[in-house]
């Protein structure tokens, strides 16, 4: 026997650690948005436009924060169908948190460039790299037939299916950058609103 038949088998350390993950990088979010200086605030007035200076960065900051609750809701999703993993699942995780830690440098970095359509292709390409990612762990564990023997197919399919048409919509949403960013930016904010509302739907109509 060799280590790769014994390691990476507790799914529910591995969702512990996600956890923790999500948890500190959705923190890390909101640590680049300062309280306006004194020194520069001397009205009602001066505060309100430090405030709306602000607005940037605070929009950024709602839209990751939402993606990021988006992504933890469905990397868990995942993991509670696996019914056991493997290092290769291990590994794949630990590269999805990858991507989710780097959720605050590309949120920041689009906050302070928001119009550049460089910064936007970043920010995409992050969450391009979670969605590959978490398609590529569903397609592996059904492979491997890690997924619950009690889960139909139709669940599954409305599970890859999900994936799949996430990221259609969110690379037609980075085509709009090359026109207008904040375009980009206001249809990446309806496809996530959509799904924090209509996963539960979508699977169960697959039923």
């Amino acid at each position: 026997m060799t280590y790769d038949h014994i390691a990476g088998h507790n799914i529910e350390r591995l969702a512990a650690l996600s956890d923790a993950v999500f948890a500190v990088a959705m923190t890390l979010l909101i640590l680049d948005i300062h309280v306006p200086s004194i020194e520069t605030v001397h009205s009602e007035k001066d505060l309100w436009q430090a405030l709306l200076a602000l607005t940037p960065k605070a929009g950024m900051f709602a839209m990751s924060f939402l993606t990021l609750g988006i992504f933890w809701v469905g990397q868990q999703t995942l993991l509670s169908h696996y019914v056991k993993g493997d290092r290769n699942i291990g590994w794949l995780h630990i590269a999805i948190l990858f991507a989710i830690c780097l959720m605050p440098f590309s949120t920041n970095l689009l906050a302070e460039f928001i119009t550049y359509r460089t910064a936007f292709i970043i920010y995409w390409l992050n969450i391009l790299v979670y969605g590959v990612l978490s398609y590529t762990s569903l397609r592996y564990a059904t492979k491997r037939k890690f997924i619950k023997s009690d889960i139909s197919e139709n669940i599954y399919a409305a599970m890859q299916q999900r994936i799949l048409t996430a990221q259609m919509l969110y690379a037609f949403g980075a085509s709009l950058c090359f026109i207008n960013t904040y375009w980009a930016l206001g249809f990446i904010l309806l496809v996530q609103l959509n799904y924090a509302v209509s996963p539960l739907y979508l699977l169960k109509n697959k039923n």
